[in-house]
């Protein structure tokens, strides 16, 4: 009586997408694809990532211990304290992946950040194309409004980094005739269109660039900083 044997193709094919699937199941989670957003910027602790996620300690370490399991984040113990990274650069280009692959399908993507913006008056929006011609033209003042330690883990070349907290009282420093450009950490990073009103609130001409100091490494290839692991 013929018997069915083991297909060890079968097998080997299942062993490998079971691990593959690690990486999917990892990231299928709103705060953890929020955390790693965050890690993107520069190594944080895990009170940190609490704070800026809206998370517990304890449910935001249960979150990257998930995220280390699967090898995309790495540790760092710094005396009593541990400070969370990317593995390397190929985990901020698999978020940046998964983003533009969200909003060229999810229609309501679209609309989550269109009904977002509408909220908050006109305003102006940049791609880097239009950036770089007007930092050529030395036509407008360049701005980072993320924490100073995200600055200077990596930004774009001619940024100023002012954080958000400091904007109110720095505006002095700018020209009313000067444009300013604020930035963040993305597309739905909140930060840079409060920055935005708090300007065009004074008197002062602004816009806001959409993608983020990942988005401009990845085009262009430098950042001034640290940056992410490669």
């Amino acid at each position: 009586m013929k018997t069915d044997r083991p297909n060890p193709n079968r097998a080997f094919k299942d062993a490998a997408y079971v691990q593959l699937a690690r990486i999917g199941k990892a990231v299928a989670s709103p705060k953890r694809f929020e955390l790693l957003d965050l890690l993107a910027q520069g190594p944080r602790t895990v009170e940190a990532l609490a704070k800026e996620a809206g998370a517990t300690v304890a449910n935001a370490s249960q979150h990257l211990q998930i995220l280390r399991r699967a090898g995309l984040v790495e540790t760092e113990r710094h005396g009593l304290f541990i400070t969370y990274r990317l593995a390397d650069v190929s985990v901020a280009e698999l978020l940046r992946h998964l983003q533009r692959l969200a909003e060229n399908r999810l229609a309501e993507l679209e609309r989550i950040a269109r009904d977002f913006l509408s909220r908050h008056g006109p305003m102006e929006t940049v791609n880097f194309r239009e950036l770089r011609q007007r930092l050529r033209n030395d036509g407008v003042t360049l701005i980072d409004v993320r924490p100073s330690e995200e600055f200077l883990a990596g930004h774009i070349p001619g940024a100023i980094s002012i954080p958000l907290p400091q904007l109110r009282a720095r505006l002095v420093e700018f020209p009313q005739d000067r444009q300013v450009i604020a930035y963040c950490r993305g597309p739905y990073c909140v930060l840079a269109v409060e920055a935005v009103e708090i300007l065009q609130a004074s008197g002062i001409r602004a816009a806001r660039l959409a993608e983020s100091v990942h988005d401009w490494r990845a085009e262009r290839g430098t950042l001034v900083g640290g940056g992410v692991r490669r």
